[in-house]
């Protein structure tokens, strides 16, 4: 990898580690449906912007229709379930819980579509297990119904996100190929349309939502512009460069970013279990996505 490339990397972790800040900041003032929807909306206004500005024709070679299902499962239901933990967790924990979802690819990859599960693998899964238990079971953060769906939810966005994975590959890239700036592009979208609804509906029969909060909407807006629309330039950029494998370790980087924000701008305070857990987390993950000894150095 070359430095810029790094660079690219640690850049692409602050983003997205200061998308938990973000969601943090903007879900309890605007709730979980109307802060997803809003991220994804100017997210695709931003993506459009860049494909104007990149003078990239708008041509989904006949997959604009599986771009639009992606952007449900890869950005509409995963962001909702992080802006819906965003209101009961603090932010570091949503972001070492985001570090599952390599784990969350390796079961649904074994599970639904004939992937091999090593043994190595499975001892990450459990790795993974048991990491999760001691991050939200010990310390000051009591178990509680809020925190127990909060995690929930982190779990539920990281199985999106292994599904998608799957299904972009089945969908995507074993019928031809899209520009990843198209996929990302439609998958907002889609996003963005699924959404709609279910924000009409919030605004319309929800609780009254105080919209005249400068802060929180330089929270959605960043969510949007630069930890969704510039971010996905950033990430499709690096897997054009250094292969998806490599990309994926941004996962690893995310947390230490996401508690630092937490940490300088909202004070937030970890459990005692949270630095060992966060650990156990980052070795599960490196045991399913590194290369076995048989790959190819």
């Amino acid at each position: 990898m070359r430095p810029s490339d790094y660079a690219r990397l640690f850049l692409l972790a602050t983003i997205w580690g200061a998308s938990f800040l973000f969601m943090r900041i903007a879900a309890p003032e605007f709730g979980a449906v109307t802060t997803a929807f809003l991220r994804v909306l100017f997210g695709v206004i931003g993506l459009a912007a860049i494909l104007v500005m990149m003078k990239s024709p708008f041509r989904f070679e006949q997959k604009f229709g599986v771009a639009l299902l992606l952007g449900v499962m890869n950005s509409g239901l995963p962001f909702l379930m992080y802006c819906l933990a965003a209101t009961r967790l603090p932010a570091g924990y949503s972001a070492i819980l985001n570090a599952t979802t390599p784990l969350m690819g390796a079961l649904i990859g074994s599970f639904f579509f004939g992937e091999t599960l090593t043994l190595r693998k499975w001892g990450g899964v459990v790795s993974g297990i048991v990491g999760i238990m001691i991050i939200t079971t010990t310390g000051k953060t009591d178990v509680t119904a809020s925190v127990a769906t909060g995690v929930i939810a982190c779990l539920v966005a990281t199985a999106c996100y292994g599904l998608a994975g799957f299904l972009t590959r089945r969908w995507i890239s074993q019928r031809g190929g899209l520009d990843p700036k198209m996929v990302a592009f439609g998958s907002q979208l889609g996003a963005t349309l699924f959404l709609l609804p279910f924000f009409a509906w919030s605004v319309g029969r929800g609780p009254a939502i105080g919209w005249f909060q400068g802060n929180v909407w330089a929270s959605v807006i960043a969510l949007g512009l630069i930890c969704t629309a510039v971010a996905y330039i950033l990430y499709f950029r690096l897997i054009a460069d250094i292969g998806p494998l490599r990309s994926l370790t941004v996962t690893f980087l995310i947390p230490p970013f996401a508690v630092l924000w937490g940490y300088l701008v909202l004070g937030e305070t970890l459990s005692e279990g949270f630095g060992i857990g966060a650990l156990i987390v980052c070795l599960a993950v490196w045991m399913i996505v590194s290369p076995g000894k048989s790959a190819t150095q």
